[in-house]
Parts: C-alpha cells; sequence; structure tokens
C-alpha cells in the first residue's frame, strides 16, 4: 500500500500485544495509534484515533472481544475489525464472520503471513487464516443454496452487492453509483433479506463465490447479456 496501514490493538496479553505492535512497527511499517487490554477501552481508542482497521483478540479475560464490534456499531462507528486469535473452531469463525469481521487470523501464522493479511485487509480483502479456510468452505457449501437466489436481485442490487464484496462503505457506494446514502442503506437490507445473509461479510462471500462460480456471466432472467 501507498501509505502506511493505521491500526488500533486489542488484546489482554500485555507482553503479546507489545511482541505484536513491535512487529507490526518494524517489519510492517504500520503505525500503532494505540493499544489495549481492556474492553471498555477500546472503544474510546478506535474513535480518538480513527484507524484503518481494529486488530481484536476474540477472548478479553470473561469478556467476549465481538461485544467490542457490537459496542462500535451502536455508536456508529464503521472501522473495519480483523479478529487475531487463537481460537479454532468452526463456532468461533461463524460467530465472527456473521458479526461482520473482515478477517479472522490465528496467532500462530508465521509474522510475515500477519503482516500481508492486515495489509489485504487494509484494502478491503476478507482474510482468513490458511488453516480455516476449509472450515470457511465448508460453512460456505452447507449454505451453498443462496447461489440459486442471485436471480432475485435487480441489476442495481447487483451493482451494490459487488461495491459491497470489495469492502466498500455505503457512503463510498452511493458516490460510486451516484445514488443517495439511504438508498445504498435500502438496497442493502434488501440484498440481505433476498439471500438471507447476516452481515456484509457473509455478502463478500457470496459475491465472491457467485463470481468465481462462472454464474457472474449470467444476466437475471428476462435481462440482456451486457
Amino acid at each position: 500500500m501507498s501509505q502506511a496501514v493505521r491500526l488500533v490493538l486489542v488484546d489482554d496479553h500485555a507482553v503479546l500485544r507489545s511482541g505484536l505492535a513491535d512487529l507490526l512497527r518494524g517489519r510492517g511499517g504500520m503505525e500503532v495509534l494505540g493499544d489495549t487490554g481492556k474492553p471498555d477501552e477500546a472503544v474510546a481508542l478506535v474513535r480518538q484515533h480513527q484507524p484503518d482497521l481494529l486488530l481484536l483478540d476474540l477472548r478479553l479475560g470473561p469478556v467476549d472481544g465481538l461485544s467490542v464490534l457490537r459496542a462500535l456499531r451502536a455508536e456508529g462507528i464503521e472501522t473495519p475489525v480483523v479478529i487475531l486469535t487463537m481460537c479454532t473452531a468452526e463456532d468461533d469463525l461463524a460467530a465472527a464472520l456473521s458479526a461482520g469481521v473482515r478477517g479472522y487470523l490465528l496467532k500462530d501464522m508465521e509474522p510475515d503471513e500477519v503482516i500481508e493479511s492486515i495489509q489485504r485487509a487494509a484494502r478491503g480483502e476478507l482474510v482468513v487464516a490458511p488453516s480455516m479456510a476449509l472450515k470457511l468452505a465448508q460453512m460456505w457449501q452447507q449454505g451453498s443454496v443462496k447461489r440459486d437466489l442471485v436471480g432475485s436481485l435487480t441489476e442495481r442490487e447487483r451493482e451494490v452487492l459487488e461495491h459491497v464484496a470489495r469492502g466498500k462503505s455505503n457512503k463510498v457506494i452511493a458516490q460510486a453509483l451516484d445514488i443517495s446514502h439511504n438508498t445504498v442503506k435500502l438496497h442493502v437490507r434488501h440484498i440481505m433479506a433476498k439471500l438471507d445473509l447476516g452481515s456484509r461479510v457473509e455478502a463478500a462471500v457470496f459475491a465472491f463465490e457467485h463470481r468465481t462460480s462462472g454464474d457472474s456471466a449470467q444476466p437475471a432472467s428476462g435481462e440482456p447479456r451486457k
């Protein structure tokens, strides 16, 4: 990336947090704007620094790290969140993706893999630890029937979905499509309802699978090819 990734780090293990901050600054060339091990300080740090990403542990002592994400969204803060955890259970991955995280990384990944994944997430990509990729694929296969629902989307909804899949915010999508912010929000709600999706990350996974399956070349019923 042309500019250094700016992030806030939340992890309740002080030694790991310090070492990770040094790694991201030194080898990754990133700006760690603030760090904490206390969930109640995390939202204030993000609000203060407005980072590109929040790097968040899934377990913060007795607290579920996703509660921090929910608190951010409740305040209207849309900062993308990448989970960095030791938790490898499929249920944890599913819960994180459903909550709308942009990435799910593991602490036993190679340092360069973590750095590269964070940089990709900052560019708007969905990133998942290699060892979790199979679990993600299996989760998708269980819900593959959703691919058959794409024909229910309007042309505009498919355009919005493509932008969502690239990690674009509603504001950026509105500017790109020259429509209002409220119209984008309405389209996103319709997309989620029609495809039975629970989060923007699920929508991104759906769009990726739809494109790579070759179905994206097929127009909706009654529409000409372009």
